[in-house]
């Protein structure tokens, strides 16, 4: 009897310490964990104003460096978009006629993403057959450094590199340069300078094009309920402009840094090229519109049709505040925060949420991968449907304003035809380089198209008007 209460004696022993030591290694891997999301960075080299190569950032932060490496992959294709860089004049054939006359006609490829976005546009035929401003690196380079050096060579004093008026003087510099001369300025696509700074890793603005921008939107009456500090600035005074910098919240800037590029531009008149954002009446495409009216500008003239045409770019920015998504970051759905260990990090593999919808669309939408997956393609097969019409209907319209000026029909016969050319030509290109296909804003790209259509329609008509007029004049 004695020798078994000493077993059951020992076994007790022996299992208590056994909790003891399981309860210990639990609260030291607690400890540890949160030591670990206390520690989200690790301070192993020096990042100043002047450390430009993200790979040295990355030394720092070498989860979020990790994910932003994964840029460089391409393959992956979407329904409807993707990283396979193939040709879409060879797929969307209209684009061929609707963009003659402009570099655009020579090739539209694409996109691989922003590890890419250089060396793609190094590549391209635009660049290679056809002068182009060096305007262009603003969206297609990690071009901070290319404005310091631009800079210093217009006369800036070194000491003052660091400046916002160095931004601003590299800014006018290289939009006056070639593409050739610029090109040599810039080393690395999109680097963490562009977005950071380097001591507190504070999200900023560092292209001049988008602080004009905002101001211009600042100033204009277009409801911006997405943007509260703009909002919150046009109650002001408003003695002192607008500045994204000093007054956006985190939030804000989480969509703002990606205006820098994902957004509609053109360079202004010769000779100095400067990138400027059509937002001086608002966000929505009929106000850019009026912009490029009120300014009385044109990309380039459409040899087979005569009318003034704009090239529109990517305006995701834009189409964005005007969708259901508009008070959710462009970060949170295209680099959404993940957890690495106890870390919790964004995401800086910019890519599609359709190739990540449990971190992208499941943290905000209870619903199943296969489901949400299958809501946005209907939405994107719908409105390239509807895009595929408008554009026919562009392509239809141009003929017949090209048959009633060989018919002999005057200018002023064929204005109404063009004026609505022109509009209905930058509506479906306006959805079409929009790199949602829709989804950013579904009603409001189905509106845009049945506009583009209808003014299409309106325009073959009275381009045919115009057409039996001539004819019936000369016999």
């Amino acid at each position: 009897m004695n020798k078994r209460w000493i077993w059951i004696g020992a076994a007790v022993a022996v299992l208590a310490a056994l909790g003891t030591f399981g309860i210990l290694a639990l609260l030291q891997n607690v400890a540890q964990r949160q030591a670990e999301a206390r520690e989200v960075a690790f301070r192993v080299v020096e990042i100043t104003e002047d450390t430009y190569e993200s790979s040295v950032w990355g030394r720092n932060f070498p989860l979020q460096y990790d994910t932003f490496m994964r840029t460089e992959e391409y393959g992956v294709e979407t329904p409807f978009g993707g990283n396979v860089p193939y040709e879409k004049l060879d797929k969307y054939p209209q684009l061929r006629i609707m963009w003659q006359g402009f570099p655009f006609e020579l090739s539209f490829r694409e996109d691989r993403g922003h590890h890419w976005f250089l060396f793609d546009q190094r590549q391209t035929r635009r660049v290679q057959e056809r002068a182009q401003p060096g305007s262009c690196l603003h969206c297609h380079s990690s071009v901070v450094e290319a404005y310091r050096i631009a800079a210093v060579q217009a006369g800036l004093p070194v000491e003052k590199i660091h400046t916002e008026e160095a931004l601003r003087k590299g800014f006018d510099a290289i939009n006056a340069m070639p593409w050739a001369e610029a090109d040599t300025l810039v080393r690395n696509p999109l680097a963490c300078i562009d977005c950071h700074e380097p001591q507190t890793m504070r999200l900023r603005i560092t292209r001049p094009s988008l602080k004009d921008g905002l101001v211009k939107l600042a100033n204009s009456d277009d409801p911006v309920p997405h943007l509260p500090s703009i909002e919150r600035w046009r109650a002001g005074d408003r003695r002192v402009p607008y500045d994204a910098n000093r007054l956006a919240s985190r939030h804000e800037m989480r969509s703002m840094i990606c205006a820098q590029c994902h957004v509609e531009y053109y360079f202004d008149r010769p000779p100095v090229r400067t990138l400027i954002f059509p937002w001086s009446e608002g966000l929505k495409v009929e106000q850019q519109l009026q912009h490029y009216d009120n300014y009385g500008w044109r990309d380039w003239t459409h040899p087979r049709a005569g009318s003034g045409q704009m090239k529109v770019q990517h305006p995701e920015f834009e189409l964005w505040s005007q969708g259901p998504h508009a008070n959710v970051a462009c970060a949170d759905c295209h680099m959404p925060f993940e957890r690495v260990g106890a870390v919790k990090i964004t995401n800086h593999h910019a890519r599609s949420p359709l190739l990540n919808i449990r971190q992208s669309c499941q943290t905000c939408h209870n619903v199943a991968e296969d489901e949400l997956k299958r809501r946005v393609v209907t939405i994107q097969t719908r409105t390239a449907a509807l895009e595929k019409k408008a554009k026919d209907a562009v392509v239809e319209l141009i003929a017949a304003i090209e048959s009633a000026h060989q018919a002999g029909a005057t200018d002023e016969a064929l204005n109404e035809a063009r004026t609505l050319h022109r509009s209905s030509q930058f509506k479906v290109d306006w959805i079409f380089n929009e790199n949602s296909r829709g989804f950013h804003a579904p009603q409001e790209s189905a509106r845009i198209l049945a506009e583009a259509m209808n003014e299409a329609r309106k325009g073959i008509l009275s381009a045919h008007k115009a057409e039996a007029a001539a004819k019936a004049a000369g016999q």
